[in-house]
């Protein structure tokens, strides 16, 4: 389960060594938006090379490509491939997701086995959401900036202009059975700001988050793993529901609290 996924700047191959000090579930080179136009070549190169020099302490190493359509992706594409195939990196994060024949052509060029993350992160994206997750990605993130930008709205404190998209990305992931990660936090120095939004996205349904700052994985880890009040609880619910017992103090307990104690405890890898 990917509770942080990690963003680091393809064009600062030197912050990769600082990873392992925060152990995030994944983490991305980030190939696309971190890297300005006329450093994206030069980029992809120092970000591979310091992969495979010294691969970070998480437990997916991937590649962001920069999206379909634009003249990077082919070269990106293949780079990322090799570096699959050479045990360099684990996957490709495909930002833009905006057709299953996207995720189809990377499917194709990677080693069978590679892991493939999409960005669900424009206004198409968002409206064709089931029918995109259902071709299969291993897991997807809502991009709320990019979403925003392309409808040409505004970002507030509040985030209620995302939320029908954030809302929609998480149901349509839960159909597809796909793992949802939640969109970023952009003011780094905002502990609170993100546990809030964060705790959020959790109630939404979403495994995990997007992480910019390497500050920001343990708050993840502490948003999107059970607490042992939250553990207990659910085996209790559980317990209750196999003696047949349907009130547990003094709250009703049917079965849509088992199901949410069973997500509690797979949460958890019981």
């Amino acid at each position: 389960m990917i509770r942080s996924l990690l963003f680091v700047p393809g064009n600062r191959p030197g912050l990769f060594a600082k990873v392992a000090r925060v152990r995030p579930d994944a983490v991305v080179a980030d190939l696309e938006d971190a890297v300005a136009p006329a450093e994206k070549p030069a980029a992809r190169e120092a970000a591979l090379d310091a992969l495979a020099a010294a691969r970070p302490g998480a437990g997916l190493v991937l590649v962001r490509v920069n999206p379909p359509g634009t003249s990077w992706f082919a070269a990106d594409l293949a780079a990322v491939a090799e570096a699959c195939a050479r045990g360099v990196a684990d996957g490709v994060v495909l930002p833009k997701y905006e057709s299953a024949a996207q995720l189809q052509t990377v499917r194709a060029a990677l080693p069978a086995g590679a892991t493939v993350v999409v960005g669900v992160e424009s206004a198409l994206g968002v409206a064709d959401a089931r029918s995109l997750l259902a071709a299969g990605p291993d897991a997807a993130y809502f991009g709320a900036e990019d979403y925003i930008a392309d409808l040409g709205g505004r970002r507030t404190p509040a985030g209620t202009e995302a939320l029908y998209a954030r809302s929609a990305v998480g149901l349509a992931a839960r159909l597809a059975g796909v793992p949802a990660i939640d969109e970023a936090v952009v003011d780094v120095r905002d502990e609170e700001a993100f546990r809030r939004n964060a705790t959020d996205g959790r109630n939404i349904g979403y495994r995990g988050k997007i992480c910019i700052h390497p500050s920001q994985v343990v708050l993840a880890h502490e948003v999107f793993t059970p607490t042992a009040a939250e553990v207990a609880e659910a085996e209790a619910v559980v317990e209750a529901e196999a003696q047949g017992v349907a009130v547990i103090n003094g709250r009703m307990v049917d079965a849509a609290h088992v199901k949410m104690a069973r997500e509690v405890l797979r949460r958890t890898g019981r």
